[in-house]
């Protein structure tokens, strides 16, 4: 079978491991993929949202199956044209992609169908919503609508703030239409936790929880970031945490989709808070979660293909989903100076001994490979106990050769604290 994978960042290389070890599988193509992932799969330049070359590359080279992981494509309706063309899909259509493609709309389902959720408001005129921030209880967060690379997303901490960050995106268009309309809600307090699912929007599959880490600097400090490195399962999702979220918000999620009409097949990600009210949802993704992914997959007993495979086909009740009893843990290397401004071009020195390693941004010239982009690698370790694989994590980390990079020394620090307070 010939498999196509859109997208081209260290969460698709993730999947691209996963799936080369099916047996069935006779070649990957990635679209555009990277120099690290060249490596795993055949990469084809072609920008992820260009749709409809994407389309006539699937057609033409008769691609078997395809895996759209980025937002984008997805939320453009990618799915809905190669499955036009008679090409299966691991991913939701665009009906169903507008969880993650509109903030407004994964509140007002949440609101609708009495899923736990913080209290907002959706505004689309700038006035009513400057005035609406006089009246609310500061910190704030402010959201852009639509999808913004990850950076839609400010937690003010004062009204002024507030006020400045509803002017940026309403005004100034810093993230473009996505924020014509902002939704302000209330700031929630508690652990995060990554749930990432399988559903085929009749069975949900729940995978291993994990623990994001945002912020650029050690000690949760600098600036937000599209994530430094992440840990699972994450040790604040308890049994019982768990039971409850999957009655209280992952069930009731698809159910709800599927009475909207808006059937929800692939990976359905649930961002969660866990408050003193109980768990609650801050966001939804479409898709996959990065770096989440890096943790979450290597810890897959089960065939991702065969996964794919019974999603697309709508009997995810058939499929083997099992995964291991070991903690993973990823480092992320970035470029310094990201999330701001970074220089590219970076040599990149991987030691062969280190195998575990997800190539995010890198391009590759005469056999070697250099830095492109913000994060550039995600370095991913097992162990039968989270200190084993954080340690494990930071050694091979330690040999690889990246003079331009920076990554934080403290992932899972928090969860290993937890861990030892339980």
């Amino acid at each position: 079978m010939k498999i196509m994978v859109v997208g081209g960042g260290g969460r698709e290389h993730a999947i691209i491991k996963k799936l080369k070890e099916n047996p069935r599988i006779s070649k990957i193509f990635a679209l555009p993929g990277n120099g690290g992932i060249a490596k795993d799969a055949t990469c084809i330049n072609i920008d992820s949202e260009n749709l409809p070359e994407i389309v006539d590359f699937a057609v033409k080279e008769s691609i078997d199956f395809a895996v759209v992981a980025p937002d984008e494509p997805l939320v453009m309706g990618l799915v809905d044209m190669l499955e036009e063309k008679g090409i299966s899909c691991f991913g939701p259509n665009k009906a169903a992609a507008i969880i993650e493609g509109s903030k407004a709309f994964s509140k007002e389902l949440m609101k609708k169908y009495g899923i736990p959720t913080a209290q907002y408001e959706v505004f689309t005129e700038r006035d009513m919503a400057i005035k609406y921030l006089d009246t609310c209880k500061i910190p704030v967060v402010i959201k852009a609508d639509g999808l913004a690379k990850g950076k839609g997303v400010i937690i003010a901490e004062t009204c002024e703030d507030a006020k400045k960050a509803v002017n940026s995106m309403m005004e100034d268009k810093i993230f473009g239409e996505s924020g014509s309309c902002v939704v302000i809600e209330e700031f929630l307090e508690g652990p995060e936790v990554s749930v990432l699912s399988f559903t085929d929007g009749k069975v949900l599959i729940p995978m291993i929880s994990s623990m994001d880490h945002k912020r650029a600097l050690d000690g949760d400090k600098g600036l937000n970031t599209g994530g430094m490195g992440t840990i699972a399962p994450n040790p604040y999702y308890t049994k019982e945490i768990a039971a409850r979220c999957e009655e209280e918000i992952f069930l009731p999620t698809m159910i709800a989709m599927n009475r909207e009409g808006r059937t929800f097949k692939g990976c359905l990600y649930f961002g969660l808070m866990l408050t003193k009210d109980g768990p609650k949802v801050i966001e939804y993704n479409c898709r996959f979660g990065d770096p989440e992914t890096q943790v979450v997959l290597p810890l897959l007993e089960s065939d991702l293909f065969e996964i794919m495979e019974c999603v697309a086909k709508g009997c995810l009740s058939e499929a083997k989903v099992e995964f291991s009893k070991d903690y993973a843990c990823c480092v992320v290397m970035a470029s310094k100076g990201y999330p701001g401004s970074y220089e590219n071009g970076c040599e990149l020195v991987i030691p062969e001994d280190v195998s575990n390693v997800f190539v995010a941004g890198a391009n590759q010239k005469e056999g070697k490979l250099f830095s492109k982009g913000g994060r550039v690698l995600g370095i991913t370790e097992r162990g039968e106990s989270l200190k084993e694989a954080v340690r494990k994590a930071y050694i091979s980390t330690g040999k690889i050769k990246f003079d331009n990079g920076f990554y934080r020394s403290d992932i899972g620090a928090k969860a290993l604290k937890a861990l030892e307070e339980a």
